[in-house]
């Protein structure tokens, strides 16, 4: 590790995966922690539970879409979803900086209520510090989630198998865009909309379709090439993905040329990855296509080996070369989400 924490340690992409690795994981390391997803799977009274935390730092706090209050909700709620948990209960933990108008911090309340119940869950517990003007960036956001496993194995990338179908649910790297756009006085807010977004309703849809899932993981930071190559890794699978097939807005792929971003990084905040067999994969399209938060939905790839694979995942490019793509080493842009 460097000697002292950067940006990029909190992106994401490699540098976070050594900080957890080679600090985190060091010193807490036990059987519920140790596979690094994004929700904890523990077992309660024989009844088996995803538990998942985050923090939300983003800027600017309101953006074209939503603000951090709505973030936090769906951030939270999606990550227990992932792993095939019906999202139950959410803290709210709140830093607030000295000075801020409570005008703003009741937009940002209101936001996140009408998050959850639009979800179907429900804010329980929470708490509230003040720190002096100049100690934070207006206010930042802690939240935690229970949710329950009905039926079924629960999710992850020890499910992944060789010829597996690669799904995304829509077009990828609309909340990075927006949220940096939104910073910059040149770009009108109406330009690009974040997709931040619950996709539980989604998820559920699919499960109670009986369809046999895999994996599922949501493409935030790092976007969907950093998910990819996170989930090739811990899986020990090799994945190919053909760009042409990645869904991108115009809009979003204009703005990417101009700050010579890619979109296959940029964060999202309502697009999943979704892994299952390729006998599966009409249906689960069908299923995404009927619904707002898939009608976007592709395959973009497949899972191409299994056994003594070096974890890494291979795009076909628009001109029909191959490029490796890994974890982004820092963070593109700091406070996306």
């Amino acid at each position: 590790m460097n000697d002292l924490i950067m940006l990029g340690h909190g992106g994401g992409g490699r540098l976070t995966s050594d900080l957890v690795h080679d600090l985190f994981l060091k010193n807490f390391r036990n059987t519920h922690l140790e596979p690094l997803n994004d929700s904890a799977l523990l077992t309660v009274n024989q009844k088996n539970l995803s538990f998942t935390t985050d923090s939300y730092v983003v800027n600017p706090l309101f953006f074209p879409g939503g603000n951090i209050g709505s973030l936090a909700v769906h951030g939270t709620v999606n990550d227990l979803a992932m792993s095939g948990a019906r999202p139950l209960y959410l803290s709210a933990g709140y830093i607030i900086e000295e000075g801020f108008p409570l005008a703003e911090l009741e937009k940002i309340v209101i936001s996140m209520a009408e998050a959850a119940q639009s979800a179907g869950v429900e804010i329980v517990t929470g708490d509230t510090k003040v720190v002096p003007k100049g100690m934070a960036d207006g206010v930042y956001i802690n939240t935690a989630g229970i949710g329950v496993h009905e039926s079924g194995t629960p999710l992850g990338p020890h499910r992944i198998k060789k010829d597996d179908v690669i799904i995304i649910n829509g077009t990828i790297g609309d909340h990075g865009a927006a949220v940096i756009t939104s910073r910059e006085e040149g770009f009108s807010e109406s330009i690009i909309i974040s997709d931040a977004a619950a996709l539980n309703h989604l998820v559920d849809k699919l499960q109670k379709n009986s369809i046999n899932i895999h994996c599922l993981r949501d493409a935030t930071r790092g976007g969907a090439g950093g998910v990819l190559a996170e989930l090739a890794e811990q899986s020990r699978v090799d994945l190919k993905i053909e760009e042409k097939s990645i869904p991108v807005k115009e809009k979003v792929r204009g703005f990417a040329e101009i700050y010579g971003l890619e979109p296959l990084f940029l964060a999202n905040e309502g697009k999943m990855v979704l892994f299952c067999p390729a006998d599966e994969a009409e249906k689960v399209l069908q299923i995404m296509k009927h619904d707002p938060l898939g009608k976007n939905a592709a395959i973009i790839g497949r899972v191409s080996k299994e056994d003594q694979s070096a974890g890494r995942v291979t795009m076909k490019t628009l001109i029909g070369g191959e490029r490796i793509i890994d974890q982004p080493s820092g963070d593109l842009v700091p406070r996306i989400c």
